[in-house]
């Protein structure tokens, strides 16, 4: 009596956990970075013994806003934050794009995800960075252009 309702519980609660163990396997997830600003300095190729070579620059993008307690839009006064970024590039063609062609200055479009890393620095102190590992770089200017 007991037995029937009891295997038809647990035949359920299997059945749930087996869903949720296929869902996980399905589950998708999203690290993706749109950055639209302007190149902090010229890029650098450095390379690892053994490994592939790899692209970095810096990518300033601004952030506006107009502080004060009047809501008219034309009234307070403009605050700006910058905020620095740097970016890798390691994909072969598009790493040598960028070395040769991104200079300081220049605003650029730049897709790709976030990367958290740690590094020993000269004093062997533990340090923590984040980088932006390119994989798409649109130019939109550049400096010399601007200036004319």
């Amino acid at each position: 009596m007991f037995r029937r309702p009891l295997l038809q519980v647990l035949h359920q609660f299997v059945r749930h956990e087996s869903e949720i163990a296929s869902s996980l396997v399905l589950e998708r997830s999203l690290n993706r970075v749109q950055l639209l600003g302007r190149v902090g300095q010229d890029p650098v190729m450095r390379q690892v013994e053994g490994k592939n070579p790899v692209t970095i620059f810096s990518l300033a993008t601004n952030e506006m806003w107009r502080s004060g307690d009047n809501e008219e839009y034309q009234m307070g006064d403009v605050s700006q934050k910058t905020t620095w970024h740097r970016i890798s590039v390691f994909r072969p063609g598009l790493r040598d794009v960028a070395y040769q062609y991104v200079k300081k200055g220049a605003r650029i479009y730049v897709e790709g995800k976030v990367d958290y890393g740690e590094y020993m620095d000269k004093n062997n102190v533990r340090r923590q960075a984040t980088t932006i590992i390119a994989d798409n770089i649109i130019f939109l200017s550049d400096q010399t252009k601007e200036k004319a």
